[in-house]
């Protein structure tokens, strides 16, 4: 098999779904960043709800979300792709309309517009990934999905920036711009809805096995829940522990936040191009072991208190960030190549839950670690990560098992799916056997 060692910028935006689906995800980027970093802001300053019924009905939104990940996996091994993308950006439209529509002071209809976007940002990333699964195979694949983690966290960024610079306008800013993400949801989504792509999973050749459950990954999936804790380190942990322990300004909280978003931009593709020497669980599994290094710097780093703990925690985010940029390049990858072509749906959609659900309890398993001090915190998180990174590298896939041979898929060789692009013309895509 050959491996990927260079970066063509064509050959990775035409493998991440062409022209047309990159503008539909910068865009969709973009206003996402407008919005998703201040909606508890706009609960409070534009509705004049409580803090804590606000973020209440977010976090309520996004468990409630993660229920119809299943039909979702279903939809995809169906054969939709572009069609699930652009559906997981206009359910937020359907949010954002009912987040402009809800009075000052009814908490229902807002709790009710978090679910709409809680239902696409959850789907998003398995249809995204099954899209470009679809167009992209073997080591090309994984760089596609780093690009595209890398294009969205800077659209995400940018959006961001801007909604900042615009805060200053108070309540008025804050629904102008959650008008300005509808009408940026609706244009990604009427972009991914044209690419028109769909796949047709091929039928493979072991009888039996067309219709059979997606692969169960158990090990990997309960360890994707405690790895999902490092994309929640820099914004809840380290301004937690920067401000309330070192007593340090909230500045190197923002710069922290600005390294991470800028170091993910410039090294996603570049370091998963790299790791692509190694197989992806090994790769997954260094992940864990590295970011366990560096919460156990971030230990090191509180002890010294003073001025210089502040300055010891940003340096340290930058090895917990290359820790995440690691993960992010394999974790993804490694589903989309355990998976049959007729199960990737619903493998993806039981990534995504485990993500989800990582998502949703590391607020409140971080605040609560915190509170009982530094050590209880870095020290579970590092043991909690080095198990799950040992657990990611025993594990043995189901292929393996089946097959007899590692690497190999259930059939021995390739998969097959029969793609009708946005031209019209039909071509038949093969997925390489590489190194899990």
């Amino acid at each position: 098999m050959a491996i990927t060692t260079k970066i063509r910028p064509r050959a990775l935006v035409r493998a991440s779904g062409g022209p047309r689906y990159a503008v539909a995800l910068a865009v969709d980027a973009l206003g996402t960043g407008l919005l998703r970093p201040f909606l508890l802001l706009y609960g409070v300053l534009v509705l004049r709800l409580s803090a804590s019924a606000t973020g209440i009905a977010m976090t309520a939104g996004v468990v409630v979300a993660l229920v119809c990940m299943p039909a979702v996996g279903r939809w995809l091994d169906q054969g939709a792709r572009s069609t699930v993308v652009a559906a997981s950006m206009l359910v937020r439209v359907v949010g954002v309309a009912l987040l402009l529509a809800t009075p000052a002071g009814h908490g229902w209809p807002f709790a009710a517009a978090a679910l709409f976007l809680g239902i696409g940002n959850q789907a998003w990333p398995a249809a995204h990934a099954a899209l470009v699964a679809t167009v992209a195979h073997g080591r090309e694949r994984d760089a596609a999905l780093a690009a595209g983690r890398a294009l969205r966290n800077a659209g995400l960024g940018a959006g961001a920036l801007l909604a900042t610079v615009c805060l200053a306008g108070g309540p008025t800013a804050l629904r102008a711009l959650a008008a300005v993400t509808g009408l940026a949801y609706l244009a990604a989504g009427a972009l991914a809805w044209s690419v028109r792509l769909r796949a047709r999973p091929a039928t493979a050749p072991a009888r039996g096995r067309a219709d059979g459950p997606a692969p169960r990954m158990r090990a990997l999936l309960a360890a994707n829940v405690v790895y999902v804790f490092c994309l929640n380190v820099p914004e809840i942990a380290l301004p937690l522990v920067l401000v309330t322990r070192l007593h340090a300004s909230p500045v190197w909280s923002a710069a922290v936040f600005v390294a991470n978003t800028v170091l993910v931009v410039a090294l996603q593709v570049p370091v998963t191009v790299l790791m692509s020497r190694f197989s992806r669980r090994a790769v997954l599994a260094l992940a864990g072991v590295v970011l366990a290094v560096s919460y156990f710097g971030f230990l090191a780093a509180t002890s010294l208190g003073g001025g210089w703990g502040a300055p010891a925690v940003a340096l340290v985010s930058v090895l917990c960030t290359i820790g995440e940029i690691i993960y992010a390049g394999s974790a993804t990858a490694l589903v989309t190549a355990l998976a049959p072509a007729h199960a990737l749906g619903r493998a993806l959609a039981r990534f995504q839950l485990s993500t989800g659900l990582g998502l949703a309890v590391s607020p409140a398993a971080i605040t609560a670690l915190a509170s009982r001090g530094s050590t209880a915190l870095w020290g579970s998180l590092a043991a909690a990560t080095l198990l799950s990174a040992s657990a990611v590298a025993t594990e043995k896939d189901q292929a393996t098992r089946l097959s007899g041979h590692p690497g190999r898929t259930p059939s021995g060789c390739v998969s097959a799916a029969a793609v009708t692009t946005q031209t019209g013309q039909s071509a038949v895509a093969r997925q390489g056997v590489d190194p899990r």
